[in-house]
């Protein structure tokens, strides 16, 4: 799937996978904590500063694990993975636009109402 089929199928199920509660709300907090830490990332390798990358990365990690736990609390879980390539496509295209866009459109704060 090319990053486009995969935003659009991101966002045409994105209410279904991210409608429970404690997932919204640890997803409002992990996403933010992805960028930074992917952000910070980037940058630190760039200074060449290793142990502060790896901060990022575990920042990252942690992130990631937590919107996990939250995945799990859905009615519909996420689908699974299909090869680390997919993988890497799905989180990174997530986080970076999918999430970022339900929150900006509305999204967000609406599935939090519904369930409120």
């Amino acid at each position: 799937m090319n990053p486009g089929e995969l935003l659009r199928w991101q966002w045409e199920g994105y209410p279904k996978y991210h409608a429970a509660k404690l997932n919204l709300l640890i997803h409002i907090v992990a996403v933010p904590g992805f960028l930074v830490g992917n952000l910070l990332l980037v940058l630190m390798l760039a200074e060449g500063q290793w142990g502060r990358a790896a901060g990022a990365l575990l920042l990252m990690a942690v992130s990631f694990l937590a919107q996990g736990v939250g995945h799990a609390k859905e009615t519909h879980p996420a689908e699974p993975f299909t090869s680390p390539l997919n993988a890497i496509g799905r989180i990174f295209l997530e986080q970076w636009v999918t999430f970022p866009r339900f929150v900006l459109t509305g999204g967000w704060g609406k599935a939090l109402r519904t369930i409120a």
